[in-house]
């Protein structure tokens, strides 16, 4: 608790650059009488004279008032700055943190962080991967400043910035009748044994796109990685369906994996970055920079996409 108030000081830098009091209450406009109460509560708190005064003889500071001096009117410009307004959304902010879908990772947090630390050196990048439900969470706690995500389970209150589309596609082993397909529906998997991965938010998405087109699917398998997603699939426990899509055409056990695109157009998902509230510098920056990243690869994550079957 403070116990000299700021008024207090900004009397005590009057006194001391006018070097009287009467002098003093003039600028500020107070009574003389007041000024010399103030400042004595401020001596009787720091146990110690500010000026010495001598009828006839300008007031000067005391040995400790000139210590007092600089540390009041630091804390005063201080307490200026914080009360300008959009002063500290105007601060560079020196740490970014960056939150990643673990989904979106692996193709998407190297080449952000390389991009970040070529544009921003002087500013500290830190990211960390995260669940659908984990994000938003970090989000509104201030844990991290922006998210990489599709856009599912974010309500009104998220700022988002639309960063590139993303596809669903199926995996098949080579001798599946879709393996040498360029495109697939979904109504041509609808009533297959489905393999999806096992958190909450993905498989309602899923859901919700058979439901689009009046099916509901059957689900085998929910992996808790794409690996094991198509190490599944390549062997024959179902078909796989995710919207990451590592390259390699063999899985972790060795067996070939053939992936196709889903052709339908409600199945398209934007991915977007996310942000709880106003954000000072460089933030906007980085939110743009990252933006255009994700435009220079967006052709490759949908457009492209569709000539490629594993």
């Amino acid at each position: 608790m403070l116990h000299v108030t700021l008024r207090q000081l900004e009397y005590v830098v009057a006194v001391a650059k006018a070097g009287s009091l009467s002098a003093a209450a003039a600028v500020l406009n107070v009574s003389q009488p007041a000024l010399s109460v103030a400042i004595g509560q401020v001596e009787n708190r720091v146990g110690e004279a500010l000026f010495q005064r001598r009828k006839g003889i300008a007031v000067t500071l005391t040995p400790f008032g000139r210590l007092f001096l600089p540390e009041a009117e630091t804390l005063l410009a201080d307490a200026a700055r914080l009360d300008a307004p959009g002063m500290l959304s105007r601060r560079p902010q020196g740490h970014v943190r960056l939150g990643i879908l673990d989904e979106l990772a692996p193709n998407w947090l190297a080449p952000i962080l390389r991009r970040l630390r070529q544009a921003f050196p002087q500013t500290e990048i830190s990211c960390r991967t995260v669940s659908f439900e984990a994000l938003a969470d970090k989000l509104l706690s201030g844990q991290i400043d922006l998210g990489l995500t599709y856009d599912l389970g974010l309500d009104a209150s998220f700022r988002r910035e639309a960063v590139a589309r993303a596809a669903p596609y199926i995996w098949v082993p080579p001798d599946d009748p879709l393996a040498g397909r360029s495109m697939a529906m979904l109504a041509e998997i609808a009533d297959r044994p489905l393999i999806l991965s096992d958190q909450g938010l993905s498989i309602r998405h899923m859901l919700t796109l058979f439901a689009a087109i009046g099916r509901t699917p059957r689900i085998c398998h929910r992996a808790s990685s794409i690996e094991l997603l198509r190490s599944l699939a390549a062997n024959g426990e179902g078909t796989g369906l995710s919207y990451t899509r590592p390259l390699g055409g063999i899985t972790s056990d060795g067996l070939p994996i053939c992936r196709v695109v889903i052709g339908d157009s409600h199945a398209i998902e934007p991915i977007v970055l996310a942000s709880a509230e106003t954000q000072p510098a460089p933030l906007p920056a980085i939110r743009a920079e990252i933006c255009h990243l994700g435009a220079a690869r967006d052709l490759a994550e949908v457009a492209g996409a569709t000539t490629e079957t594993g």
